[in-house]
């Protein structure tokens, strides 16, 4: 990935902010590499290297910078929109592929050849598959040092290393110093806490209350707790239950805290975060596309740190799609609120209970055989959602990245209950598509009504849609809050299934 010198020495010079996360200079005389933002005195020209990732700077050799920690920084989607195959890799690799797979099996989960994966890992990132797995290992572990007070061999654990030797080792090959005493210096600072607790940067501006607002009205109960200014849920992640909150930070990030009882799980439920919270998205480059449209330009205005919502469970996101065909937002929470009781297993824990948390959402397995109907819903529907629970059993891979969106779309409509709208949607929220776009939405349609009162038909609304590529999932989310600001929550006919 070619790198503009001057503009990237340009960003370190004035230490600006709009490239953190998107840029990060090796300094060859004391091989660290850091971020733009870094309060150190800019070296000398001849000296820097830029990179576009943390990865390509760790496989040049650099080690993080213990002032800047570029651990802390924002983790950008900025390949997004020039390879989906490296973001749907990333996603991958951030949920585990990597760790008990090799770069092969990746290539082949992702219908591309190996060679062709490594060559759009160095093409976009600057560095290998492996390295970025490694990587955002090691910055894990890092910030888990500098940030909680969990013991070394939980934080190995956490962190994803497989044994505490090859925690230990990898950290005096990069540091030169045993992870101990990155900590010590900083011990007295990390506050007490009965949960593991994480700071996620994002790119701002972030528009926590639409987030806020989207989970509350969607939150099951007994699994889900929302406030102004906090969401918690009851998470099964491996076969492992536990409770994760997340709450705004005044500095640009949200503070996690996690209370799991196996420390293994903890990356994929970081992940699981980033991912329902969209902190990988970059709101200026996505905006500055969108706004080229004069029907979205100020809507993009009113609220320019407006995020894609995400989802924690690709099964738990179709069975909800499904409830909500035909039937309001609220009615569709009340359906997921029922099924979760009768059929979700028991959370007890004093502290969640506090929260009003006492479930998990049901598994695929526990619906199987089931007469879900008798929740008060129409029996086709009923008799869907327990053959798509039939189905995720027979291939739990199913809500797994495809090769691409066209696939990927095929793909969720050979399943029971699940038409173009319900693949698009779980395209969108499960995958993180960011070109998925449901053209047939009500809601959609209803946005783009013109001057003259005419409202777009899904292929009219399609055509007009390719001018908003690769953000039309971005674009959709624009539209559904002017929708919802602009009109009075009402039934919805057949093709309005927003109610998931």
């Amino acid at each position: 990935m070619d790198l503009d010198f001057e503009a990237c020495r340009r960003a370190f010079l004035t230490r600006d902010p709009r490239f953190d996360g998107r840029i990060f200079a090796g300094v060859r005389t004391t091989g660290i590499y850091c971020r733009p933002i870094c309060p150190a005195r800019t070296p000398k020209a001849e000296n820097m290297a830029f990179f576009p990732t943390a990865a390509a700077a760790q496989e040049a050799g650099f080690r993080p910078c213990l002032r800047c920690r570029p651990e802390a920084s924002p983790d950008l989607g900025a390949w997004r929109g020039t390879s989906n195959t490296v973001s749907r890799a990333l996603t991958l690799i951030e949920a585990g592929a990597l760790d008990d797979g090799d770069v092969d099996a990746l290539a082949a989960r992702l219908g591309v050849g190996e060679r062709q994966l490594r060559r759009l890992f160095r093409q976009h990132l600057g560095a290998a598959p492996v390295s970025v797995a490694q990587t955002r290992r090691v910055l894990l572990a890092k910030q888990l040092i500098q940030e909680t007070r969990l013991p070394m061999a939980e934080v190995a654990l956490a962190s994803g290393f497989g044994s505490v030797r090859r925690f230990n080792e990898t950290f005096l090959a990069l540091f030169q110093r045993p992870p101990g005493e990155l900590r010590r210096s900083r011990l007295a600072d990390i506050p007490a806490s009965q949960g593991l607790v994480v700071r996620l940067a994002y790119k701002p501006p972030y528009d926590w209350g639409a987030m806020i607002e989207f989970l509350a009205g969607r939150a099951i109960a007994g699994v889900e707790a929302v406030t102004a200014d906090r969401y918690a849920r009851v998470l099964s992640v491996d076969g492992v239950t536990g409770v994760v909150t997340v709450a705004p930070r005044a500095d640009d990030a949200l503070s996690v805290e996690l209370r799991f009882p196996n420390l293994a799980v903890v990356p994929q439920v970081i992940a699981r975060v980033r991912r329902v919270f969209d902190l990988s998205a970059d709101p200026v480059r996505i905006g500055e596309h969108l706004s080229q449209d004069p029907a979205l330009a100020p809507r993009v205005a009113a609220r320019p740190g407006l995020r894609a919502p995400g989802a924690w469970d690709g099964f738990e996101l179709a069975a909800r799609a499904i409830l909500g065909q035909q039937v309001t937002v609220q009615a569709a929470r009340g359906l997921a609120g029922k099924m979760a009781a009768a059929y979700g297993a028991t959370f007890e824990d004093p502290w969640a209970a506090g929260l009003g948390l006492t479930r998990t959402f049901p598994t695929p397995g526990r619906l199987v055989g089931q007469d879900i109907a008798t929740l008060g819903m129409p029996r086709a529907r009923g008799a869907a959602l327990e053959s798509l629970a039939r189905a995720v059993v027979d291939d739990p891979g199913i809500f797994a990245p495809r090769a691409d969106l066209t696939s990927a779309i095929a793909a969720l409509k050979a399943l029971p209950g699940i038409g173009e709208w319900t693949a698009q949607y779980i395209a969108l929220r499960e995958l993180r598509e960011p070109d998925a776009f449901p053209q047939a939405d009500i809601g959609l349609m209803r946005a783009m009504t013109d001057a003259e009162g005419r409202r777009p038909t899904p292929d009219e609304l399609l055509a007009r849609s390719a001018a908003w590529r690769p953000w039309r999932a971005y674009a959709a989310q624009h539209l559904w809050s002017a929708d919802a600001a602009e009109t009075q929550p009402r039934r919805s006919p057949t093709d309005d299934r927003r109610a998931a």
